[in-house]
């Protein structure tokens, strides 16, 4: 029985480019598009497919969240995302929100049709690079410092960066320094995503 797929880009070009090299595969059936969230959940109520094949990057709702949707309203769907992002919080983040695999843009065109054939036996599939990064335990270098974990549980108190720094008797320079190193270490962009991750990871500083 044929894999049926949605579509999800709001490039057009990207589409039709997907469209032609999935529909060369004979078990793989793309029975509708969609440039945005809400055009691929009406998508899916109209053409019921197996898999959703979701961009991160869109106007209005992006693929994250459109993914979090899809598992609230259509909880059989498979999500698969394909993106440009290969940081690791996207990864996350899309994997929190229920997608079942994450394959770059950039990867081989055969990835996509492994990644579709393991999600929809049940597995879950990240493009290689994203797999090394995953399971590459972090060096010496990008590990915390004390310093910089005693300024992260002061983050997760919801302290300002001049508290912390009356508090560790540091400069507020110093105090903004550290943040910035522990952003990059972590991989975090935004600060009310390194405040979350304080505090989600408050226990184990």
């Amino acid at each position: 029985m044929a894999i049926r797929i949605l579509l999800v880009d709001d490039h057009p070009l990207v589409r039709d480019g997907l469209r032609a090299r999935l529909e060369a595969v004979p078990e793989f059936d793309v029975v509708a598009e969609a440039g945005s969230a809400a055009e691929a959940l009406e998508a899916a109520r109209l053409h019921a497919p197996g898999l959703v094949l979701m961009d991160i990057n869109m106007r209005g709702t992006n693929g994250i969240e459109a993914t979090a949707a899809f598992r609230a309203q259509f909880p059989a769907i498979a999500v698969l995302i394909l993106s440009m992002h290969d940081k690791q919080e996207y990864v996350a983040q899309a994997m929190q929100a229920g997608a079942r695999g994450y394959v770059l843009k950039d990867a081989p065109g055969k990835d996509i049709v492994v990644a579709i054939e393991t999600v929809m036996s049940g597995g879950i599939y990240y493009s290689a690079a994203l797999a090394q990064q995953l399971t590459r335990p972090a060096s010496q270098d990008e590990q915390l410092t004390g310093r910089e974990q005693q300024v992260l549980r002061h983050i997760a108190n919801g302290e300002s960066n001049k508290q912390i720094a009356r508090a560790l008797d540091l400069s507020v320079r110093t105090v903004e320094t550290h943040r910035l190193n522990i952003k990059r270490k972590l991989g975090i962009e935004g600060q009310a995503e390194l405040i979350k991750y304080a505090v989600e990871h408050a226990s184990e500083l």
